[in-house]
């Protein structure tokens, strides 16, 4: 009745062959749709300016030791890239402040900062440098903004209106003509 062959097995059951893929249509393996690997700590860039090197800007030292609130705004503006004012994360960082935790909340700006910028976790871990030096973190993360070229107090959107006119490319009239 039926043929034990396994010729006419494969002849009906054999998948089916896949078709060319379609020009100008790109076609992935799933293994080809993982993510990029995380650089690890090693490859990760350093700091422009250490943990401790707060004297070198005495304006920024000054202002962060008086009233954190105030540099703390600058740094998370700047970092959520307009996204949230410095008005609302400077108060809600002086709440954190009277409640006594502050790097509680702004731990999670250095290790945005650090994600951004490809920096390493360094002394220790994010949490760890703002529970024991604060002031010293808020310092170095501003010190780090200001050296890759934000101006802290305009703030984002200001910052962006600046760095259009250099970045973009001039404007040729006329264009190519034959």
């Amino acid at each position: 009745m039926y043929s034990s062959s396994s010729t006419d097995y494969q002849k009906f059951y054999e998948p089916a062959a896949t078709p060319p893929p379609v020009a100008g249509v790109p076609v992935f393996k799933s293994s080809e749709l993982t993510a990029p690997p995380v650089p690890k700590s090693s490859q990760a860039a350093t700091w422009s300016s250490g943990l401790f090197d707060c004297f070198s800007d005495m304006k920024s030292c000054c202002i962060t030791f008086w009233c954190p609130c105030i540099t703390f705004a600058q740094i998370s503006e700047i970092v959520d890239k307009g996204v949230t004012t410095r008005l609302m994360n400077g108060l809600v960082y002086t709440i954190a402040l009277l409640a006594g935790c502050p790097c509680c909340y702004s731990c999670f700006y250095r290790e945005k900062l650090r994600k951004q910028y490809g920096l390493q976790e360094s002394p220790c871990g994010d949490f760890m440098v703002h529970c024991c030096c604060e002031s010293c973190a808020l310092c170095q993360e501003y010190r780090e903004l200001k050296n890759r070229g934000f101006d802290m107090s305009i703030g984002w959107h200001e910052n962006m209106e600046v760095n259009k006119e250099v970045v973009m490319a001039p404007v040729v009239e006329g264009g190519m003509t034959r």
